[in-house]
């Protein structure tokens, strides 16, 4: 049984025009309802406002406004229709400092260039079976950085002060949440199904 996600709006950042066409096939392969583009930044926040799609796909490198920057907007500013959106960063950096820059701007997943057609798809399907929950705080708002697990570490909380910001997190985790099941639903999922306990019917060889 292969994904529907024939209701899924998808929107491709990327000023290559060569590079935006291979995105864009591969989304419309993997059976995506709408793919919108934009060239830079700037343009991609505009269409984002004016569409509000479900995933957006950015690549780092453009002007006027790069990939990291629009992700910034969409986090914080007072326009974005929906600042969870799962954002996919697209790059040719792939050293340590350059990720990290990645997730402090808010992005949700990392893709290295080049890449093959199973790494994009393995972007979304984490994206859809793997949410990370939103935090806030002084200087940031986006997906939690913290991924790695602490050995040492065995209770709820990492911090004294966490319980409370747990508690002023939870309405935003609300409508994070709202939006990924929205995201499940388009693609035919349950709030129960695995990405693993279904088949996606492309050759990816």
């Amino acid at each position: 049984m292969s994904y529907n996600f024939d209701r899924v709006r998808v929107l491709i950042i990327e000023d290559n025009q060569p590079m935006l066409e291979i995105c864009k096939t591969l989304m419309l392969t993997f059976g995506v309802g709408e793919v919108l583009t934009a060239r830079n930044g700037d343009d991609g926040f505009k269409v984002f406002c004016r569409e509000n799609p479900d995933i957006v796909i950015s690549d780092w490198m453009m002007a006027p406004t790069d990939g990291i920057s629009m992700t910034r907007r969409i986090r914080n500013d007072a326009m974005s229709p929906n600042r969870y959106v799962p954002v996919i960063l697209m790059t040719g950096f792939s050293e340590k400092k350059r990720v990290v820059q990645a997730r402090d701007s808010g992005v949700t997943e990392f893709l290295v260039k080049p890449f093959t057609a199973r790494d994009l798809y393995k972007r979304i399907a984490q994206i859809i079976e793997r949410p990370r929950q939103f935090v806030r705080s002084e200087d940031f708002f986006g997906p939690d950085r913290r991924r790695k697990e602490t050995e040492n570490f065995s209770g709820p909380y990492k911090r004294d002060t966490d319980i409370q910001k747990m508690k002023n997190q939870k309405i935003r985790m609300e409508d994070a949440s709202l939006h990924l099941d929205k995201l499940r639903q388009e693609a035919g999922l349950s709030k129960g199904d695995k990405i693993g306990s279904k088949t996606f019917d492309i050759d990816f060889s």
